[in-house]
């Protein structure tokens, strides 16, 4: 049992649900909790963000996107934020804190799973299978997408008949048109990209106005971050949200039972909110983080440890990306990015490759003049000063798109969250170490997808193409370190996100992925909290809680 809160500690009023973090899986959470009645407080270390604060539609805002808005917490350091130690990890994690979450600065494209990447044991002898199946998972997807503003084309052969995004697509734009004309040469698979960015007014969501610049947030307010498409809905059904509120640790009882939470505020002052049940939502980083910072006697390697599996089979999704330059302008300065058209042509497992699974291919634009300029790194510094500035601009500015990788990896159990040693946040609480390497199979996966990218640039008629084999600090897909299953010897929590050791105790977040897939996961976070919340709302009368 952890030791009680001081007598000296702020203890609000009890919540029937506590949820840690404000992100896309707290803030599904929550409304559709409070929705059906139930009294719940969220805690939040961050803050509301004002659309009109986003960088992208201010001249500056490549400038702003390198500190104020950078996607890294170690290099962005606003004070909601948390360190990581990354000195043994070969990809930085990425997210931000406040009222949505990493919604605010992500991509927003919005794509399930496919059905094979819930049978991966089966299928491929690799990774494990989930407790559930992509047919289970369906009608929790349909339901998100129209929460979120889901814009695409039904139609995709690379999935099951049915998915029928609620708003109609973006135009691919010049860039979509020129890679689809490469990949039909090819003849390899291409769709447009669904993305949770509304085509038209949406709840909310204001209609996009293809500002581009989607990755450091929405200036316009059309993307479906959180903020705007779960939380001002839950906030009317009856939720209260909390900002600024650090959270140290989990409390339990002599039962084992989760009875709250100690937070921080701005100030330094110790607060203890007090729950019937406790749903953790804070990432695949924050998440076993806080874990196992509620160690106790009772739970001497953490709460919720007993597998020993807290914290291990980090999965964070390898980018890389080769960019093309053309001989016209495609207007590649324009959103919404999100992603244009993407490609699931070698996302299923071929073993001739030397590999097993894959990756899903897009198509992004690429930004403004500091980005263009870049391209040319490799070239003689006269070449990228002065006059000759003018010229790359004029042949470089809209002239590029970008196919990126994201590739699968596997759980592994050698890539971890622990807690560091000597590195804390502002308030002095340990801060997460990550031990993150690339597989041998990844390697190999990433490699195969790069040439071939390079190939469906030549195949559209690129003048010339830059490769990054890495990009060290994208995407920000934090998945796999408290993961589900039926056997609490190999598990953390079960299939509808209860810890095995912990009964009143729920994760929603990408965390409990068994394995990863290869696309952009928070349409799946997203149906898995609204399946654990409508399961958590089914059987409360039967769900053991702490003593009042």
């Amino acid at each position: 049992m952890n030791t009680p809160p001081t007598a000296r500690s702020g203890t609000a009023e009890p919540a029937n649900v506590l949820i840690i973090g404000a992100g896309p899986s707290g803030a599904v959470t929550a409304r559709h909790l409070a929705e059906r009645g139930f009294s719940v407080v969220c805690l939040e270390q961050g803050d509301w963000v004002n659309p009109t604060e986003f960088p992208g539609d201010k001249p500056e805002w490549e400038l702003l996107s390198m500190r104020r808005w950078h996607h890294d917490p170690n290099v962005r350091r606003r004070a909601a934020d948390y360190p990581c130690e990354v000195s043994g990890s070969d990809i930085h994690p990425v997210m931000f804190s406040g009222v949505g979450g990493s919604s605010l600065l992500f991509g927003a494209q919005w794509m399930r799973l496919l059905p094979s990447d819930f049978r991966t044991r089966t299928l491929d002898g690799v990774g494990d299978d989930w407790p559930f199946t992509y047919e289970e998972l369906t009608p929790y997807y349909d339901r998100v997408d129209a929460e979120v503003g889901l814009s695409g084309l039904e139609g995709d052969p690379a999935y099951p008949p049915g998915w029928t995004p609620p708003m109609p697509p973006h135009p691919i734009g010049k860039i979509g048109k020129r890679a689809a004309r490469g990949m039909n040469k090819l003849g390899w698979h291409w769709w447009p990209g669904p993305n949770a960015i509304a085509s038209q007014r949406h709840g909310n969501l204001a209609q996009c106005v293809r500002i581009g610049a989607c990755e450091t947030g929405c200036p316009q307010g059309a993307k479906g971050s959180f903020d705007l498409t779960h939380w001002p809905i839950a906030l009317r059904a009856g939720a209260r949200l909390i900002t600024g509120a650090r959270v140290r640790r989990i409390h339990t009882d002599h039962k084992g039972l989760a009875t709250g939470a100690v937070y921080l505020d701005r100030d330094g002052n110790e607060h203890f909110q007090p729950a019937e049940v406790v749903v953790l939502a804070a990432n695949g980083v924050g998440t076993p983080r806080l874990l196992l910072l509620s160690q106790s006697d009772q739970f001497p390697d953490g709460l919720a440890n007993s597998s020993g599996l807290v914290g291990k089979r980090l999965m964070l999704h390898p980018n890389g990306e080769v960019t093309g330059i053309y001989d016209e302008d495609m207007d590649s300065r324009l959103g919404p990015a999100g992603h244009s058209i993407h490609s699931l042509e070698f996302y299923e497992t071929d073993a001739d490759r030397g590999f097993v699974r894959g990756a899903k291919w897009q198509v992004m634009p690429t930004g403004g003049p500091l980005r263009a300029l870049s391209l040319h790194d490799d070239a003689p510094f006269e070449d990228r000063w002065g006059a000759n500035v003018h010229q790359l601009m004029r042949t470089t500015l809209g002239h590029t798109f970008q196919w990126g990788v994201n590739a699968e990896d596997l759980p592994e159990e050698t890539n971890t969250v622990t807690l560091d040693g000597e590195l804390t946040d502002s308030d002095g609480i340990p801060a997460p170490k990550i031990n993150y390497r690339i597989s041998e199979n990844t390697r190999r996966l990433m490699r195969f997808s790069l040439n071939r990218l390079h190939e469906a640039h030549e195949a559209a008629g690129a003048l010339k193409t830059v490769e990054t084999e890495l990009w060290s600090d994208q995407p920000g897909h934090l998945l796999g370190t408290a993961r589900m299953g039926e056997d609490p010897n190999t598990s953390v929590v079960d299939g509808y996100g209860r810890a095995h050791d912990v009964s009143n105790l729920f994760i929603v977040d990408g965390s409990v992925f068994p394995t990863a897939g290869a696309v952009n996961p928070t349409a799946t976070i997203a149906a898995i909290a609204l399946r654990t919340a409508e399961h958590l709302a089914k059987n409360a009368r039967a769900q053991e809680v702490p003593l009042s």
